[in-house]
C-alpha cells in the first residue's frame, strides 16, 4: 500500500466520511510536498512507516504511532524552534475531526512532542516512534551521505559555520547517549552502523 492507502485505512476506523479524510490527506500530502523539504518530505513518512511495521506486533497501538508518523513534521520551518508543538496542535486540531478519542489524541500529542528531544520514555509505543524516526542514521554510509546533503539543502539559510556549529552539537548529542537507539530492535539493527556514520560527519564537519 501506498502512503495514502495507509493513511485511509486507519482514518476508517474512526469514520466512513470520505471527504473528510481526503480532506486530511490533502493537507499532509501538501506540506510534506513543499519546496524546502529535501528530507523531511514524504519519503521519509514512507520510511519511518516501513521500518515500524517490522515491529507491529511489539507496538501497543499502531493506529496512534501511524497518525504520529504522518502529523509529526507535518509543520517544519528550519528557522523555528517549536515544530513538534505546532505539529502536535495542528494534528490534534485535524484528528478530533476523525472522532478520535481523548486518550488517543492524548497519546499521539506525547508522541510527537517527544521527536523534539528524542529522549528515552517509560513508553514503549514512544521509543518505537522515535527509533523509526532516526533510523537514517544507521542506514548503509552511500544512503547516510544522501540524508547529510539533503539535511544541509533544508538549512541552507545558514552559512557553513552555523550550520557546522549546530550539526555538530547535535551529532554528538547522539554519541553521547548510552544508546542512540530506544529499543533493542532498533539497536540490533542499526546501532554500529549509526555511530561509525556520525563519526565520519563529524570529522569531515572538522574539515
Amino acid at each position: 500500500m501506498n502512503l495514502k492507502e495507509i493513511f485511509f485505512q486507519i482514518c476508517f476506523d474512526y469514520t466512513n466520511n470520505q471527504t473528510t479524510i481526503e480532506s486530511l490527506w490533502w493537507e499532509i500530502e501538501t506540506h510534506y510536498s513543499e519546496k524546502s523539504r529535501y528530507y523531511h518530505n514524504l519519503k521519509h513518512l514512507e520510511n519511518m512507516l516501513s521500518e515500524l511495521k517490522l515491529v507491529k506486533d511489539k507496538i501497543l497501538n499502531f493506529n496512534t504511532i501511524s497518525f504520529s508518523v504522518f502529523y509529526h513534521d507535518v509543520i517544519y520551518d528550519a528557522t523555528s524552534k517549536i515544530n513538534e508543538e505546532k505539529s502536535a496542535e495542528f494534528a490534534k486540531s485535524r484528528l478530533e475531526k476523525l472522532g478520535l478519542n481523548k486518550t488517543d489524541l492524548s497519546e499521539i500529542s506525547e508522541q510527537i512532542l517527544a521527536t523534539k528531544s528524542h529522549q528515552k520514555s517509560v513508553n514503549r509505543d514512544i521509543n518505537y516512534l522515535l527509533d523509526a524516526d532516526l533510523s537514517i542514521l544507521g542506514k548503509d554510509s552511500g544512503i547516510y551521505l544522501e540524508y547529510t546533503k539533503q539535511i544541509r539543502k533544508e538549512y541552507s539559510i545558514y552559512p557553513d559555520f552555523l550550520y557546522k556549529s549546530a550539526r555538530k552539537k547535535v551529532l554528538q548529542h547522539f554519541l553521547e547517549l548510552e544508546n542512540i537507539f530506544k529499543t533493542e530492535d532498533f539497536r540490533n539493527r542499526y546501532e554500529p552502523q549509526a555511530k561509525e556514520n556520525i563519526e565520519v560527519e563529524l570529522k569531515s564537519l572538522r574539515n
